[in-house]
């Protein structure tokens, strides 16, 4: 694993607490998103643990980077920011899962384990939004947006198509 998070203190603590795992091994860390795809170029760790939210180059361009490097490093998302404001960017990225820093250590180890198996980790509300969203995509393209228009808004609308005026 490589940490990328540009607190060290959050990054010593998340050693150590990954460290203390017997299937976990730490083999990198960076400051910068920068520096996070360097790692992973030399490095080549099986996932890499990124933050959004850094100087310079952000998370999520770093993580895009890395996941082109076509290396089959999979990239875990840690941060502050909730799921309705980056989950689908992250997804569309290419992140393999997505765990808020204020979750519980137990959520972290069991992303990782997750995501280690090739698998997606989606905390059950960022799933709900995830079919939220795509329910109200559906719902709009089912919708034929002509038929809330009413009967003279629809005699206008044609009368202009074929060359009319609206007066």
């Amino acid at each position: 694993i490589v940490l990328v998070d540009d607190h060290a203190v959050l990054r010593a603590g998340l050693k150590a607490l990954l460290e203390s795992e017997d299937d976990f091994a730490v083999v990198g860390e960076a400051s910068t998103g920068e520096e996070g795809v360097e790692k992973a170029k030399d490095l080549k760790p099986n996932l890499v643990v990124m933050d959004l939210s850094m100087p310079g180059m952000g998370g999520m361009e770093a993580m895009r980077q890395i996941v082109e490097l076509g290396l089959g490093i999979k990239v875990l998302v840690l941060t502050m920011h909730t799921e309705e404001e980056y989950l689908l960017a992250v997804l569309q990225a290419g992140g393999s899962g997505y765990v808020r820093k204020t979750g519980a250590d137990h959520d972290l180890t069991h992303a990782i384990r997750t995501v280690a198996r090739d698998e997606v980790f989606l905390y059950p509300s960022a799933a709900k939004l995830l079919l939220q969203g795509s329910k109200t995509k559906a719902d709009a393209r089912g919708t034929d947006p002509l038929e809330k228009l009413t009967e003279r808004e629809r005699d206008v609308l044609q009368q202009t198509v074929h060359g009319f005026s609206s007066s």
